[in-house]
């Protein structure tokens, strides 16, 4: 990690700030974790999915007697059997639709049509997962093909067949976002460019799959669930929606998480048809996804084409940018469509751009049901502005560092309001940061200036060497809010309750550094409870890079309660003044003197005896429950500098160096922070590079091991020097800004920027993300084939 001596957060009294080791490390490192497949339940009962075969097809028969005659399975069910459990065949419509039902959402298992090849048909309950999978695969479909819709661009012309019948187009949605006089601006232009951007298909393949635990307990007919989900809250609102139960017969719980990144967001049919079949045959049912299921039915992101115009003065400073945007949703929307509204806000990113206007067009295929991967529409749009501006740069043939600096926000303008809104409805104000010195610091640390002499004495030893770069917002810290409550126990146990989620990001590290400033306690000493409904019943849970802003204030707050509470009530104990006292180890001690009271006495008060009493004042328990809210995101902001050697016989792209630079805002554990910023720029890295969800013509996957699908390994990835700033976030009490989705933003930006760069003796333009080598390969042919190069 690089950090200069002005970057240095300011001083701290306390755990926050300080680089402690993770509390949540140890069980994981030794074998102790509790995933969901690790939780053993007696009597549990296993299942197997069955999923189409057929991209677009109606279901004429689902023949299911020879797998329910294999020993060893217990039922078998289509969504007929299940409808006895259920309010309906489709899924409800989640947090952001709560009691909504539309004809977009997917159907708890196929109904009469399949939209997708991996879409749920039917599930095989059995002793074992290895009975139900030979059992399923007994099960005969009887298919009639209909005609598939593979690409977003064909799907939206008129006479373009449906991706399911009961549409009567494939457009789900049209928006118009902008302001300002965007024609006005072109017509004054000096210079206008466009181009085409094409930003294919990925997937968030997290290291353990999904899956689901249903435990129905017969003595009051309620339902224990556990999900690796990113949602557990929205989790136990659907279920209860879906099947008609009241909240107190309902608790979800989120064990340990093997990585998240967006497609655990949604809540997916298989944790609605699991619980019912749970509830139909009275025994505790078990589904884990494998890695061919994560491919074929996990949500994926991408599938972007950008028409896109710039309008630049003469001295390149932006005018305008218009355009459209075509997203492709796949075969479904499992939430309120977000991901293009993100993309299109988002685009003019940390520069001032008088004037735009993009016309989004979202359209089904019979592909995956798209929703977020880490960025939820940020990279895309990152990667279409720092394009355009490279083109800007390249066409008037100007420094590409200089065409940006003269077009970022500077300091003096911040907060800077865009005039634009945020899915709440709520205006976007970039809070802080100083998006001109980031680029400037990144650029010294990158010998950015230094790099032209490099790659003319690469380019005359035969290598094509290159340099890009790429700034990047991000609002973190989604609200409305999220729950956090403090509890000291008589044993002088501190736990933190909270509906949010932990994925392996930190999240009770951090929470509980929060926590151990206001009460003096170690770290170590304090139990986090995360995603429980019963002990979290209103809570949002992980997603927009908003866990550590939104529970992290409110434990914070909560914190400074109990403070506060102990200090009053040691204070009456002891008679002295309040101002005296300080909370050290656990314990209320008078400030340069030896009385104390210990933190568990007085929890141990406070939950009353009968006869005594306790100041008027205060109320039972020494605990504290906080909901912090705001609609108002922290903006976090990032600039990347990448070096890249492109063997252009081989098609092979090497980086040799990435330096990056965060402004998260306040610092927790810039330990976490560190870890954080590089995992979302190998994320990056494969989004650039490797990852692509294949489909053909009849939109049958391509890609659905992970010898199809690459993901960046560790031989690929380089050595990558960090920079760091800490700007306070002011619309929060803890300064904080998001990080998790952070370092993915800019990162396949700049690393195209990069390989563009290198190709420049070529006149190559790069304009699609990922640029995988049979990609590059036939980029570089077809340049090639119309000019006089040669290699």
């Amino acid at each position: 990690m690089t950090v200069s001596e002005d970057q240095e957060p300011a001083a701290y009294v306390g755990p926050i700030g300080a680089s402690l080791p993770r509390i949540e490390d140890l069980p994981l490192l030794t074998g102790k974790g509790r995933y969901l497949d690790d939780i053993r339940m007696p009597g549990v009962r296993h299942v197997a999915v069955v999923r189409s075969g057929m991209a677009h097809a109606v279901l004429r028969a689902v023949e299911t007697r020879a797998a329910a005659g294999v020993p060893g399975v217990q039922a078998v069910f289509t969504i007929a059997d299940l409808m006895p459990m259920l309010r309906s065949a489709r899924m409800p419509l989640g947090a952001m639709g709560a009691g909504k039902q539309g004809t977009n959402t997917p159907f708890v298992l196929a109904r009469d049509e399949v939209a997708y090849v991996g879409e749920p048909i039917a599930l095989v309950v059995a002793e074992s997962r290895y009975c139900a999978e030979d059992a399923a695969a007994l099960i005969e479909v009887e298919y009639e093909a209909l005609e598939a819709v593979h690409d977003a661009r064909s799907a939206i012309l008129p006479g373009s067949p449906c991706a399911r019948r009961e549409l009567s187009s494939n457009v789900l949605d049209t928006m118009k976002v902008g302001y300002g006089e965007v024609d006005a601006a072109f017509d004054r232009a000096a210079h206008v460019f466009a181009d085409e951007l094409l930003q294919h298909r990925g997937c968030g393949q997290a290291m353990e799959g999904r899956g689901v635990l249903v435990e129905p307990r017969a003595a009051d007919g309620s339902l224990c669930v556990w999900s690796s989900t990113q949602m557990p809250n929205d989790l136990h609102n659907m279920l209860a929606e879906a099947l008609g139960l009241d909240d107190g017969l309902l608790r979800v719980i989120t064990p340990d998480v093997g990585g998240g990144f967006g497609p655990k967001y949604c809540i997916y049919p298989e944790e609605i048809a699991v619980a019912a079949a749970a509830r139909l045959l009275g025994v505790p049912l078990k589904w884990t996804e494998d890695r061919r299921e994560s491919f074929l039915s996990a949500v994926q992101e991408r599938d972007q084409y950008w028409s896109l115009e710039v309008a630049v003065d003469a001295e390149a400073r932006l005018l305008g940018i218009r355009g459209r945007l075509l997203h492709d949703q796949g075969a479904y929307a499992p939430k309120p469509v977000n991901l293009p509204y993100n993309s299109a806000t988002a685009m003019t990113g940390p520069y001032v751009v008088p004037a735009y206007a993009m016309d989004v067009v979202v359209a089904h295929t019979n592909k995956v049901p798209v929703s977020s991967v880490r960025g939820a529409g940020y990279p895309q749009a990152v990667f279409a502005m720092e394009r355009m501006l490279d083109l800007v740069a390249t066409r008037l043939g100007l420094d590409r560092a200089e065409v940006r600096r003269r077009n970022l926000i500077p300091p003096e303008k911040m907060p800077y309001e865009k005039p634009l809104k945020v899915r709440s409805g709520t205006g976007i104000v970039y809070d802080s940061g100083d998006y001109v010195g980031a680029q400037a610091k990144t650029l010294a640390a990158a010998d950015w200036d230094g790099f032209p002499a490099r790659k003319a004495a690469a380019l005359a030893q035969g290598r094509y060497i290159g340099i890009g770069l790429a700034n990047a917002v991000k609002g973190t810290g989604r609200g409305p809010f999220e729950s956090g409550t403090v509890k000291v126990s008589a044993s002088g146990q501190v736990t933190i309750f909270t509906g949010a989620v932990a994925m392996g990001q930190g999240l009770a590290s951090a929470l509980a550094q929060i926590a151990a400033q206001e009460l003096g306690v170690s770290p170590d000493r304090i139990n986090v409870v995360a995603g429980d409904t019963a002990t979290s019943p209103l809570g949002l849970g992980g997603f927009a890079s908003r866990q550590l802003v939104t529970a992290g204030s409110s434990v914070h707050l909560a914190a400074k309660a109990v403070s506060a509470k102990a200090k009053r009530l040691a204070s009456h104990l002891m008679d002295i003044d309040e101002a005296a006292l300080d909370l050290v180890d656990g314990r209320v001690s008078v400030r340069g003197g030896n009385n104390s009271v210990s933190l568990g006495e007085l929890a141990g008060i406070l939950r009353g005896a009968p006869g005594y009493g306790f100041p008027a004042d205060l109320e039972p328990g020494l605990s504290a429950a906080m909901h912090w809210r705001s609609d108002a995101l922290a903006y976090a902001n990032a600039c990347h500098v990448v070096e890249v050697e492109v063997d252009v016989a081989l098609c092979h792209v090497r980086i040799e160096r990435y330096v990056a630079f965060h402004d998260s805002g306040r610092r927790i554990n810039p330990m976490i922070v560190d870890g954080q910023v590089v995992g979302g720029i190998v994320h990056g890295i494969g989004n650039a590079l490797y990852e692509l969800m294949a489909y053909d013509e009849a939109a049958q996957p391509l890609t659905t091991t992970l010898a199809d699908y690459l993901l960046p390994t560790a031989a690929v990835v380089p050595e990558i020097e960090r920079l760091y700033e800490e700007t306070p976030s002011p619309i929060n009490p803890l300064g904080a800004k998001g990080v998790g989705e952070a370092g993915t933003i800019p990162a396949a930006a700049a690393i195209l920027s990069a390989v563009e760069d290198a190709l420049s003796p070529f006149a190559i333009r790069i304009s699609r993300t990922p640029m995988t080598p049979d990609v590059l390969f036939e980029v570089i042919r077809s340049t090639l084939a119309k000019s006089d190069f040669d290699i």
